[in-house]
C-alpha cells in the first residue's frame, strides 16, 4: 500500500495528456478573432536592455518635484489660515504665538495638554493638504489629464 503512495503518477484532467480511454487523445485547435496567439511569457527583471540593464518599475523622476508647485502651495495656505477668524485671532498667529510661549520654557518640553500641539497639527494639515492638491492640480494641468 506504501509502494502506491510512493509512486510517481499523474492527475487526469485538464492539462494532462493522460486520457480516461485507451484510444489516444486528438489535440484540437480553437481559434477566435476574440483570443490571441500563445505568447510565452517574459520575466521582466531577465530582459537585459529595458533599462540599461536594470530593472525599474516607477520613472526616475516619479515625484516630478517642482519649486512651484511647493511656492504656490505655502502661499496658498499661509493666506487662508492667516484670516483671522478663531476668536479674532489666525490660525498661524496662534501657532506661531504657541511655540513663542512654548520656547519660553525651552528646556522643558511642551504638556500633552498645550494647545501647542492643537495648532501644530492643524496648521500642517492644512498645508500638506494644499500642497497634495498643488501638485496634483499643477501636474495634471501640465500634463494635459484636464
Amino acid at each position: 500500500m506504501a509502494a502506491t503512495f510512493a509512486s510517481p503518477s499523474t492527475v487526469v484532467g485538464l492539462g494532462s495528456t493522460t486520457s480516461l480511454s485507451s484510444t489516444p487523445a486528438k489535440k484540437t485547435s480553437l481559434s477566435s478573432g476574440f483570443l490571441k496567439s500563445r505568447v510565452t511569457a517574459r520575466n521582466p527583471l531577465r530582459l537585459a536592455g529595458a533599462s540599461g540593464g536594470k530593472f525599474t518599475c516607477f520613472e526616475r523622476d516619479w515625484l516630478r518635484t517642482d519649486l512651484n508647485v511647493i511656492g504656490f502651495g505655502l502661499i496658498g495656505w499661509l493666506a487662508p489660515s492667516s484670516i483671522p477668524a478663531i476668536d479674532g485671532k489666525s490660525l498661524t498667529g496662534l501657532f506661531f504665538e504657541s511655540i513663542g510661549t512654548e520656547l519660553s520654557q525651552f528646556p522643558t518640553p511642551p504638556p500633552l495638554t498645550s494647545q501647542f500641539w492643537l495648532w501644530l497639527v492643524l496648521w500642517h494639515l492644512g498645508l500638506f493638504i494644499t500642497l497634495t492638491f498643488g501638485q496634483i492640480g499643477f501636474k495634471g494641468r501640465t500634463e494635459e489629464y484636464f
